[in-house]
């Protein structure tokens, strides 16, 4: 419980000092990203990312399910 308490404690604060250091749009145009979006290009990356993230949801549940079977049948 320790542990978890402090993963996100730890999450926030990181998030709190990179907004202090964001300075705003202005300082920061990615041509990149400006040129995928205009050419719709965009949705492929979210789209890919997203099936990554899911495969790896995905892949860690499954992982879990096998793992929870296997110490059941170690305990018996």
């Amino acid at each position: 419980m320790k542990k978890l308490l402090f993963i996100i404690v730890l999450f926030f604060s990181l998030q709190g000092e990179a907004q202090e250091s964001y300075a705003g749009p202005e300082s920061t145009r990615v041509e990149m990203a400006d040129q995928l979006r205009s050419n719709g290009k965009i949705y492929v990356v979210v789209a890919v990312l997203s099936a990554i993230l899911l495969g790896m949801v995905l892949y860690t549940i499954t992982l879990d399910q096998r793992i929870n079977k296997i110490e059941k049948e170690t305990k018996q």
